[in-house]
């Protein structure tokens, strides 16, 4: 409550009441099912299939190291995927230091793993992708450089990630892909997050969402 002074024919204090607008509340992070990222809050999983039909395709790439990963190392697990390029001098080298921040801050997480796919995967060769690790101080056995079929890892992005939203879901493998976006999947293959690689603040919001989902499992 307040008081403030009327001033008229005689001073007076008049009480002034405030009510606190109480922001809208959801059960933990929101599920995304379609390329605008429209956001879909459930209460329970009883209906999750249902509403939430979309999940990540299958898919199978060769990393730095020369290991084939497919949708088996993502199984049970959480991940964060991102687009990048080794030649890529504008966002890319921020972008790859701030999924840093996300290796950083899980260390030793066994239920985490980072899927950075080439979106030049002709110039990409694992062995440049393993000297661009190097070069960047890439540490953990869960961060995987990605390269393979231009074509599947486009249709991967575009269509599983969502990775340019609506503009790029129609798009096809003749289009240059290029998006800042890190893109969070919970261990359902479902969509949870998306956040901007290049600001460090939305990293900070990416980390605290990770472990959000790594509550979930423990409910």
């Amino acid at each position: 409550m307040l008081w403030i002074a009327f001033l008229g024919s005689s001073l007076r204090l008049i009480p002034v009441f405030f009510v606190a607008c109480q922001p809208e509340t959801h059960p933990g992070l929101p599920y995304y099912n379609t390329p605008d990222f429209t956001p879909v809050f459930m209460k329970s999983e009883n209906q999750l299939a249902e509403k939430v039909p979309h999940t990540i395709g299958r898919f199978s790439f060769k990393d730095q190291n020369g290991t084939i990963i497919s949708q088996k190392a993502i199984e049970g697990k959480i991940h964060v995927a991102d687009f990048f390029f080794t030649s890529c001098g504008m966002i890319c080298p921020r972008m790859t230091k701030h999924l840093k921040l996300v290796e950083k801050a899980f260390p030793n997480a066994k239920d985490l793993v980072l899927l950075s796919y080439s979106v030049t995967p002709w110039i990409d060769s694992v062995a440049r992708l393993k000297k661009y690790s190097q070069t960047n101080g890439i540490q953990s056995k869960n961060w995987h450089l990605l390269t393979g079929r231009k074509s599947e890892i486009y249709q991967l992005a575009r269509q599983s990630y969502f990775a340019e939203e609506e503009l790029g879901y129609s798009k096809d493998s003749t289009e240059f892909l290029h998006t800042e976006h890190f893109i969070l999947v919970d261990r359902q293959k479902r969509i949870r997050g998306i956040y901007n690689g290049t600001l460090e603040l939305e990293i900070q919001q990416l980390i605290a969402d990770i472990k959000t989902l790594q509550q979930e499992r423990l409910r």
